[in-house]
């Protein structure tokens, strides 16, 4: 769900992070004209820069399409996702309060309490030019090789 919207993840466009013919991550997208949105962005390692890689190659395919915007929604209770993306370049952009009450009326297994114990109301959106976000990722690529 993301601003009154159900996506179908299986009619999306993707890229599969892969490590030695596994995967590892998972990033779905959709372009609408000039705007290009996240829609889903899954690590199932921490620490290793699958999401950064991800959200790369999203903003990557969103310049190659001529988006003039990379966007996405987070929830009000996803911290770590606010702390990933503002260091990647996306700005906080629009608060739309009681978002995820009405997403709950069409997705009900939407829990009441989100992360953190923080209850669950609204959708936060974030959005960059998409090269924005590649200049942000390239140089945390960079800041990770110069500290191993």
């Amino acid at each position: 769900m993301s601003r009154g919207r159900l996506h179908a993840a299986d009619h999306l466009a993707a890229f599969i992070a892969d490590d030695a013919g596994h995967a590892v991550g998972l990033a779905t997208y959709s372009v609408v004209g000039k705007d290009t949105e996240l829609v889903s962005i899954d690590s199932l390692v921490e620490g290793r820069g699958v999401g950064t890689a991800l959200l790369g190659a999203v903003a990557s395919a969103a310049c190659a399409a001529g988006s003039r915007r990379l966007w996405l929604v987070t929830s009000n209770d996803n911290l770590d996702a606010l702390r990933f993306y503002q260091r990647r370049g996306l700005r906080l952009v629009a608060v739309h309060p009681g978002a995820v009450d009405a997403a709950r009326t069409l997705k009900p297994q939407i829990p009441v309490l989100g992360s953190h114990g923080i209850p669950l109301h609204d959708e936060i959106e974030l959005a960059a030019e998409p090269a924005a976000v590649l200049r942000a990722v390239s140089g945390r690529r960079a800041a990770e090789r110069d500290s191993m």
